[in-house]
């Protein structure tokens, strides 16, 4: 079962939906690590062998932050990052982490669709 970390632009309940469906969701928050370096939160994620959900869209750049080299990333590439459609979306979501691997993984969630990417 997939570990996650999410980025500090997801609220803290999202990591609970997560922690709720029996993942183990940790969150940048928790680690101190708000306003650290995007190659810093993906090294981290790395290192704790951990898929990253995040609103970044920096992290959907392959050129940079390569699927394979990663436990996985998660882009949810949203038009309204309101609390509450971002949490219809993660719940959305959580269904599809038990069908689908996100190891070394790019997955860009949008309100319709899920494209994944090796």
């Amino acid at each position: 079962m997939p570990k996650f970390k999410l980025d500090e632009n997801l609220p803290q309940e999202a990591a609970d939906l997560l922690q709720d469906a029996g993942y183990d969701a940790a969150t940048i928050w928790d680690q101190q690590m708000v306003g650290a370096p995007d190659s810093k939160v993906a090294s981290v994620c790395k290192d704790e062998d951990r898929v990253l959900m995040t609103l970044d869209l920096d992290f959907a750049d392959i050129r940079l932050y390569r699927p394979a080299d990663h436990a996985g990333i998660i882009v949810l590439r949203l038009p309204q990052q309101d609390k509450q459609n971002v949490l219809a979306i993660i719940n959305r979501l959580i269904p599809m982490l038990a069908q689908e691997s996100a190891s070394g993984r790019l997955w860009i969630v949008d309100s319709k669709k899920i494209r994944i990417h090796s």
